[in-house]
């Protein structure tokens, strides 16, 4: 991914929302799309974010799930740790699609830490039997290198620990190219959005049922 302006810098880490995502009244199963602004949709309408299109492709393929959209701009994983109980709590959610840590790169903050706040995430998951597709992140070499090397081996070493459906990074084939991100380089544009819905689709298919 790249981070290399001030100004989508501070796109990237406006103020979380304290609005919660609202639970539906749907008895289907539903997968929790759980994460920042990649997740939210920043900068596209509802349309144009991801979880809508996967819940499309969903439909589409004959998948009887709701997807609910758990992303909240801004929000490291800190953040995503003080509001994950409420996710889990709502009425039979399967799987929990988790997308965290871009913040935390961008604020330089501890990788260990982050390391633990993800890992306890889908502990929670786990506790509650809920699947679990854990996204990865890569980190520029602006952040210097040993905390590039950390950062990006906390996510296939998590999935490997908890023994999770892993995509090693959720951006693949969309970061860097301008024709697929938004002016700010960071978030996808609304193409952009339908590639990275095609890697979470494809790594999410082990864990769907028919």
């Amino acid at each position: 991914m790249s981070c290399g302006t001030s100004s989508a810098k501070r796109e990237f880490e406006q103020p979380r929302e304290k609005t919660q995502v609202p639970q539906t009244v749907s008895n289907k199963p539903k997968i929790v799309a759980f994460g920042d602004s990649l997740t939210a949709g920043f900068g596209l309408s509802e349309k144009d974010s991801y979880p809508y299109l996967l819940q499309e492709k969903l439909r589409a393929d004959g998948y009887d799930y709701d997807v609910v959209n758990a992303g909240v701009s801004g929000d490291t994983s800190a953040g995503g740790l003080e509001r994950i109980d409420w996710s889990l709590e709502q009425d039979n959610v399967q799987i929990l699609i988790l997308e965290l840590g871009a913040n935390d790169l961008l604020r330089g903050l501890p990788v260990e830490k982050m390391k633990e706040n993800l890992g306890t995430m889908i502990k929670k998951a786990k506790a509650k039997n809920v699947k679990v597709l854990f996204c990865g992140m890569l980190a520029p070499p602006t952040m210097g290198a040993k905390y590039q090397r950390e950062f990006v081996s906390v996510f296939p070493d998590l999935a490997a620990e908890h023994k999770v459906e892993f995509l090693p990074f959720l951006l693949e084939n969309i970061a860097t190219n301008p024709k697929l991100n938004q002016p700010d380089g960071i978030h996808p544009n609304a193409e952009g959005e339908k590639i990275m819905t095609d890697n979470v689709y494809n790594a999410l298919k082990p864990l769907l049922k028919k």
